[in-house]
């Protein structure tokens, strides 16, 4: 095996030969595993590694474990605790065996374990240790048993309700707030919502319940309804979480609180706002565990990807991300600034609020009770000799004249804006006040984008098309004679989508650079709608068009398409 390994690094030159021989030593003399100790030494990076381990193995390599499925019995019998340290996870069966995916094949023991756990021969395949731990949280996120604050054990949910109904009306508010059965209540509203991937939970008030409602994947669902009389007290422990004042309840307050699942961290942000049926509560969870997405896994189209890695390459210039809120803005710009990630740049960022942590980045969290804003961040962000700056969101005219200043100055700036076009984009900074010959010259590329459900992978088929998805095809610009066989891809429904058909979303993009054409448009302050007419002549697709080339590919659907996109007007 080690000829194998010597042989694959020094075909590749992935490794000095002297520091290879060095570590062979070390493994010999501290009993460590030899991928432990180049992790440890910082050698190689951890995708050689695996690769190599791989070929001198013989054994399969999976760099992403997005679209794998957990085994029921794997997580029925394995602790999860087991799993998270060891880095092992099943990845499905294969002649009666269990695949599992490992960061550390060498290490045999763990391996030996689990097959005794699992009653059944395991095979090895090789994966990221990030990877490895992203599928474990999403697995065991469906097993509440072994992650459920032990404030919840043993309470069967059919009996939440009961238990919540008996407090007496009378008992003071604040007490209330703190009893058991409350807590057992909102923690096992939090933990459902995570465990069906909810983005917000909702609870809103009616004349005579609390209806808790769940936006997955964009989409608001109906779930419990809790009675009206224990209202007060839900509403009360919401805000006792977020650090908020229970007395005030006619003034709009917003709060973070952060709870765990296991050992993943959920932040939440939480707004409450006075309504004639009393407070409305919304929560927006930020899922720590969730890892970051790379540009090749947002849903560009292979054009439009090549596009956005030429344009975030460059050395100066603003680009734009823009959507409305809950589009994947965050997660692209997040993409990029993994993909120019290097220790010869300067990158920086400005944000509201920090939703993922990259290594060898500076990010810097808004305050602005304190008196930290964008427009005062970014101005001391240019005394820090940055090469690349991101800045959450432009949302004032200070701000964008910062950031343009900064870009004409020989800074690269990513940031973000609400509006639905791309074209849009240039003419909302003129509009708020910034000359058209400074966004001519220091806007580099605008990006829009949405967010469209996947067709579910589980129950995902094949079927003759209804006369509304003919219609729906029409709209946006298809006919089933584009198809090759005439029919179109939806979900069936099944357990692993909720029987929603969907699971997971993917990204339509409306790429525009801009080009001397557009430049002269915009000083000319042309309209909108004539930026975007000479952005598609120039072959910029729009965001209904790129949704069209993914109802092709099967990816999503008609409906989906035409549920976050306008007509094509220009």
């Amino acid at each position: 095996m080690r000829e194998l390994i010597r042989e694959f690094i020094r075909k590749h030159e992935l490794l000095d030969p002297e520091r290879l021989e060095e570590v062979f030593r070390l493994e010999e003399e501290s009993g460590q595993t030899f991928e432990r100790i180049m992790l440890h030494k910082g050698y190689m990076s951890e995708n050689d590694l695996l690769r190599t381990l791989a070929f001198a193995l013989e054994l399969p390599y999976l760099p992403s474990l997005s679209d794998q499925l957990v085994p029921d019995d794997f997580v029925g019998n394995v602790p999860v605790g087991f799993a998270r340290n060891y880095a092992l996870v099943g990845v499905g069966r294969e002649n009666g065996a269990m695949r599992v995916a490992t960061a550390f094949p060498l290490d045999t023991h763990p391996m030996d374990d689990l097959a005794s756990m699992v009653q059944c021969e395991v095979e090895p395949v090789l994966a990221p240790r990030a990877e490895i731990t992203s599928l474990i949280n999403r697995a065991y996120k469906n097993k509440a048993g072994g992650l459920v604050d032990e404030t919840m054990e043993g309470l069967r949910e059919d009996d939440i309700l009961k238990e919540a109904a008996a407090i007496d009306e009378s008992e003071d508010l604040l007490a209330t707030a703190n009893k058991a059965p409350i807590i057992r209540l909102v923690n096992m509203i939090l933990f459902n919502a995570l465990k069906m991937r909810a983005s917000d939970v909702h609870f809103q008030p009616f004349p005579d319940r609390l209806q808790v409602r769940y936006r997955i994947d964009g989409v608001l669902y109906d779930m419990e309804a809790p009675p009206k009389k224990v209202q007060d007290a839900i509403l009360s422990r919401l805000k006792v979480q977020g650090g908020m004042d229970i007395a005030e309840r006619r003034m709009p307050q917003d709060g973070r609180a952060t709870v765990k699942i296991g050992d993943a961290d959920v932040d939440i942000r939480i707004s409450a706002v006075p309504t004639n049926y009393g407070e409305r509560i919304v929560l927006r969870l930020l899922d720590k565990s969730a890892r970051l997405y790379s540009l090749e896994e947002i849903g560009l189209e292979s054009d439009n990807l090549r596009m956005v890695e030429h344009y975030i390459q460059y050395q100066h210039g603003i680009i734009l991300v823009t959507g409305p809120t809950g589009s994947g803005k965050s997660t692209t710009l997040y993409a990029a600034l993994q993909k120019v990630n290097s220790s010869q740049e300067n990158v920086i960022t400005l944000e509201d609020p920090i939703e993922y942590h990259i290594a060898g980045i500076s990010q810097i969290q808004i305050n602005e009770k304190k008196g930290l804003t964008f427009a005062k961040g970014l101005r001391h962000l240019l005394r820090q000799d940055p090469d690349i700056m991101m800045v959450g969101e432009i949302r004032d005219v200070e701000t964008a004249r910062i950031a343009i200043q900064a870009a004409l100055t020989g800074h690269l700036v990513y940031s973000t804006l609400h509006t639905n076009d791309a074209a849009s984009t240039v003419t909302r900074l003129v509009d708020i006040g910034i000359e058209p010959y400074l966004v001519a010259s220091s806007v580099i590329c605008v990006i829009a984008q949405r967010l469209v459900r996947r067709i579910c992978p589980a129950c995902r088929e094949e079927h003759e098309p209804t006369p509304e998805e003919l219609r729906d095809l029409k709209l946006i610009g298809l006919s089933i004679s584009d198809f090759p066989t005439g029919r179109l891809y939806h979900g069936r429904g099944c357990p692993s989508c909720f029987n929603t058909g969907y699971t997971d979303r993917t990204g339509i993009y409306e790429i525009m650079p801009v080009d001397d054409a557009l430049k002269d448009q915009i000083i000319e302050r042309k309209s909108s709608s004539v930026v975007k007419r000479t952005a598609i002549e120039r072959g910029c697709r729009t965001l209904r068009m790129d949704g069209a080339q993914k109802v092709l590919k099967g990816v999503t659907t008609p409906a989906e398409v035409l549920r976050v996109t306008q007509l094509d007007s220009f």
